[in-house]
């Protein structure tokens, strides 16, 4: 056994104590430089209400100022709530937020490591985002407007026969324009189709895994290792990449019969495979995360939009001024009245500020100390820019929850504001690639549906506008609404089929 001579040790001490006050000293100090927050237990931290927890980071918010902190276990967390706030640190600081922060849960378990959303910064999302951009880019996106149309017309026409279903119909017209993007389906999807159920479902418990704190195991690490914590996500993975693989494995077996497949974006992963150098796992679940993703917040956003149509008949009325000046009664509205429909576009940039699909956002690690306002945000903290609290930004947005789409509407009434944004879609260099095409599917059915109906409420069944799911992506809870006509019904279904 090595002896070693008491001198050294003594060195070994010193160096040691030495090290532990420098380090101690930084924490000290960065502490007393963190923006403020709500106490917590010394040992535990903050706790979260389990429900909804953005609604009381914004209370927080609105009692220590746009940007707060607390601590979780060991986390820290910092939540930015302000709107310029959010355009100082979570977009001009972007590269220094484009990391994900430790998910054991949701990443590492229910995902198997392969969910882009959940992933890392580095070269391996690089390679994934770079697929993911190929196909959703502006330029390529304008090419799924005819797809986005006939099936906003079938949306149409399917709220005219069940009306009260009208949420359903709003998840099928999304299943069925992403599934023919991912997967290259030529037929219409229904939303009581077995997979688009399976892949909903699927995205549910994402969704409710990724709210924080629904799993104490990204606090507490160690919690990993106590057997039986986490069966049911590692069970729940394999259904899913199992449900991904069969999806991708029908293109695949079409192409290596050499049929005549149609472009979606499960070919061209296939056909690149090797050049993106992606896993025959990787590459189902990349494919399979674009269609989760795509169907289900599409779908809660129409659904958002006729619940804003219904509570407020006003800015619903004054849309439909412009609908029939723009476009009247004998042709349908089109992507080619894009530029024209102004109030359209406001309408529903009005609702994503309303009521928010991602509420709380998802989290970002600082890959630095980032100075902002003589507050520290320390390297590894986790950063959520909460877009509850960012969209009501009193400051920006007066009387936030009214509802005025005239917020984004330039003074002379013409063209959208470029001045303001909306964070639907996430910030930096995490924003999410398929914005373009959602945005698209959401104007083209706001224009449908104001062309077609008059929304109002159901005076039986009163709306709560704070009825949500208490998911990452929120989705409203089921609610009744009416759908008056605005023209003949025989002559809008005439026209809806022949185009």
């Amino acid at each position: 056994m090595i002896q070693l001579k008491p001198e050294f040790v003594a060195i070994l001490l010193a160096l040691g104590t030495w090290l532990l006050v420098v380090i101690l000293r930084r924490r000290s100090s960065i502490s007393r430089l963190l923006p403020p927050g709500p106490p917590g237990n010394w040992l535990l931290g903050t706790t979260i209400p389990k429900e909804h927890a953005h609604r009381k980071f914004d209370e927080w918010i609105q009692e220590y100022g746009p940007v707060i902190s607390f601590r979780r276990g060991r986390e820290l967390n910092v939540i930015i709530g302000g709107y310029d706030a959010a355009v100082e640190i979570m977009e001009k600081e972007g590269a220094s937020l484009a990391d994900r922060p430790p998910s054991i849960a949701a990443g590492d378990t229910l995902s198997g490591g392969m969910r882009t959303l959940l992933i890392g910064n580095g070269e391996r999302l690089r390679k994934l985002r770079k697929a993911l951009h190929s196909q959703l880019r502006p330029t390529v996106a304008a090419e799924y407007k005819p797809i986005q149309q006939i099936n906003a017309q079938h949306h149409i026409l399917d709220v005219i026969r069940d009306p009260e279903n009208h949420m359903t119909h709003a998840q099928g017209y999304a299943a069925s324009v992403i599934m023919s993007l991912t997967y290259g389906k030529p037929t219409r999807t229904l939303s009581n189709d077995p997979i688009v159920k399976e892949v909903n479902g699927a995205q549910a418990r994402l969704g409710a895994v990724l709210v924080p704190g629904a799993y104490m195991v990204d606090a507490y690490p160690f919690l990993q290792y106590v057997p039986g914590y986490l069966s049911e996500l590692r069970k729940q993975h394999e259904i899913e990449l199992a449900l991904f693989k069969s999806q991708l494995e029908v293109v695949r077996a079409q192409l290596a019969a050499h049929k005549d497949v149609k472009p979606s974006f499960a070919k061209m992963i296939i056909e690149r495979q090797e050049e993106y150098g992606l896993s025959d796992n990787e590459t189902a679940y990349l494919a399979g995360s674009m269609f989760g993703a795509g169907a289900g917040t599409s779908g809660s956003a129409i659904s958002i939009v006729v619940m804003a149509a219904a509570l407020f008949p006003e800015a619903q009325m004054k849309v439909q001024e412009e609908l029939d000046s723009v476009v009247g009664a004998g042709k349908l509205p089109t992507f080619q009245d894009e530029s024209e429909l102004v109030q359209v576009t406001a309408f529903y940039l009005e609702s994503f500020r309303w009521r928010p699909v991602s509420a709380g956002g998802f989290a970002h690690r600082a890959t630095k100390d980032i100075v902002w306002n003589g507050y520290v945000i320390p390297e590894g903290a986790r950063v959520y820019g909460n877009h509850w609290s960012i969209a009501r930004d009193p400051v920006v947005f007066p009387d936030p929850e009214r509802f005025d789409p005239q917020r984004w509407v330039t003074p002379d009434g013409n063209a959208i504001r470029e001045d303001l944004k909306v964070f639907q879609f996430g910030f930096g260099r995490r924003v999410c690639p398929g914005s373009h095409v959602a945005n698209k599917s959401v104007f083209i059915n706001t224009a449908l549906l104001f062309w077609a109906f008059r929304i109002s409420q159901d005076s039986k069944k009163p709306i709560d506008s704070l009825g949500f799911t208490n998911t990452a992506n929120v989705h409203p809870l089921p609610f009744s609404v009416r759908f008056g006509p605005r023209r003949n019904v025989d002559e809008m279904k005439q026209l809806l089929r022949e185009a």
